[in-house]
């Protein structure tokens, strides 16, 4: 009888009704730690609230996105991106009937482990650490191991992956080096990243006063619309429509896959294109970007020097030195550190 049936198995119930390429969270392939099932929350509910309450969580609100240190109070944050990514790849999860819950834990934990000042920082401890650095994999620390004193948050093998897998290493969007998530959710959600990042930016940029909305490509504009949500509008609607029939339920191909038509593909590589030759090369050398380069320099070289003045929970577990100085200077805001660089000066 539903009545005697915990909350949590009354909603993995209702996930019978997704489609038949949904991942159900009572088939997940589980935790690398077992833990007794929840009476209230399916196993993806519960990844997405350890990520929600989670330390680096809250940390994004002060990472930059593109701009570093900017005067207004409107640019985008890792926050703010992390949100407005969560709520595409939702809306698509929703149109396409698959698991939003797990969609949404996997963009909302997708960016954790990026470092202060956006990809600049990315880059500089990438250059500066031996064994190379990715954000992506660098989130998947965090939420493996630095999370919890050391004990992580055991999140589902889907999470994981999903977080593991997002990025795209600058790409063209859905790319012949686009890389596979080991779920169609996960995959929601890289692309809806990328939808995410191409609009904002364009936002910030015309705010910082880069170019304008009239600067931008006309063939792109024609086919996606000269406003950012008839741009983010038009990207949805046609991965809906392009990757499933929502009459059926059916997906278009054999293999599941999100698709855009080859116009609305076009159109963002083009416009992907246009960010690159305006904004993000030339941001390159701006002075506040080498300025944030050598703030990430001047640390790794001061914990190479003085290790024991790392907070403790860096100096506990037993990796090498570099790799606890990369974990420490990877969950720093954009805003401590400039003040801890100028502190140790």
């Amino acid at each position: 009888m539903i009545e005697k049936l915990h909350i949590r198995e009354m909603s993995e119930a209702r996930e019978e009704s997704l489609s038949p390429h949904a991942v159900r969270s009572r088939l997940s392939k589980d935790r690398e730690r077992y833990e007794e099932p929840c009476p209230i929350r399916t196993s993806f509910q519960r990844d997405r609230d350890r990520i929600i309450h989670s330390k680096s969580f809250r940390r994004l609100k002060h990472k930059t996105q593109v701009f570093i240190a900017p005067t207004g109070d409107h640019y985008v944050t890792r926050l703010t991106h992390t949100l407005e990514v969560s709520q595409i790849a939702r809306t698509i999860a929703r149109a396409l009937n698959l698991n939003e819950d797990l969609t949404e834990a996997i963009a909302l934990g997708h960016d954790l482990g990026h470092t202060p000042f956006g990809h600049v920082g990315e880059d500089v401890l990438d250059e500066l650490y031996k064994e190379g650095f990715r954000h992506n994999e660098q989130s998947l620390r965090v939420v493996d191991f630095l999370e919890k004193d050391g004990q992580g948050l055991n999140l589902t093998w889907e999470v994981r992956d999903g977080i593991k897998n997002h990025s795209k290493s600058g790409v063209a969007v859905l790319g012949e080096d686009w890389g596979e998530v080991g779920t169609i959710e996960g995959e929601m959600v890289k692309i809806s990243d990328t939808i995410g990042w191409i609009n904002h930016d364009i936002g910030d940029a015309i705010r910082a006063g880069i170019f304008s909305e009239a600067d931008l490509p006309r063939e792109a504009s024609r086919v996606l619309g000269k406003s950012h949500s008839e741009r983010i509008n038009s990207m949805v609607r046609d991965i809906i429509e392009r990757s499933w029939d929502v009459r059926t339920c059916d997906i278009i191909e054999e293999r599941p896959a999100i698709k855009m038509s080859p116009e609305v593909l076009a159109a963002a590589n083009t416009l992907r294109d246009f960010l690159f030759e305006r904004v993000y090369n030339p941001n390159s050398a701006r002075e506040e970007t080498e300025k944030a380069r050598e703030i990430v320099r001047f640390l790794y070289r001061y914990f190479t020097e003085h290790e024991d003045k790392m907070p403790q929970e860096y100096r506990l577990h037993r990796d090498t030195t570099e790799r606890r100085i990369v974990d420490y200077i990877a969950g720093m805001t954009d805003q401590y550190a400039m003040r801890l660089a100028e502190e140790l000066k």
